[in-house]
């Protein structure tokens, strides 16, 4: 069976961009994960519509990648934080990706706007490709190969 025969219906990269391929929900994953947790920070530091930032905090929510949490401040109403669960947690090596593909070839590699640092340790951390014997491996070494999910079309 060849690559253009197998049924792409159990396809996990594109089951992952209907998890989080919009726009905003990566941007919004990335608000959190630098510690931005409330709503209003959100909205004006990614310049998001609220209508848009609301239905995108429900979905991510839904799908198990942020909890909400509850906070009040003296004299006002309870409000909600967003908060990142370990299912987003396994999802930081694809926005440290993204962030190595843009440094690389989008900007200006000496002026990176933001690095990545191992809080154990301090640090740097880098996003790579690397093989079960312990090579790294370049992205044009690596073979897409059918695995034991491939399943023939059906015509």
């Amino acid at each position: 069976m060849e690559w253009r025969e197998i049924d792409l219906g159990n396809c996990s990269v594109a089951a992952t961009l209907d998890l989080v391929g919009e726009r905003w929900t990566l941007l919004i994953l990335r608000e959190v994960f630098a510690g931005l947790h409330r709503f209003d920070e959100m909205a004006e530091h990614l310049g998001i519509s609220r209508r848009a930032l609301t239905e995108r905090l429900r979905q991510l929510v839904e799908a198990g990648l942020l909890e909400r949490r509850s906070y009040q401040e003296a004299g006002r109403r309870t409000r909600h934080e967003y908060h990142v669960t370990p299912l987003a947690h396994d999802l930081q090596w694809v926005l440290a990706a993204l962030l190595r593909y843009g440094d690389s070839h989008l900007g200006d590699p000496a002026a990176t706007p933001v690095v990545l640092r191992h809080s154990g340790c301090g640090g740097h951390v880098r996003v790579e490709l690397r093989c079960s014997c312990g090579d790294e491996v370049a992205g044009s070494d690596v073979e897409p190969v059918l695995g034991p999910g491939a399943v023939r079309m059906t015509t």
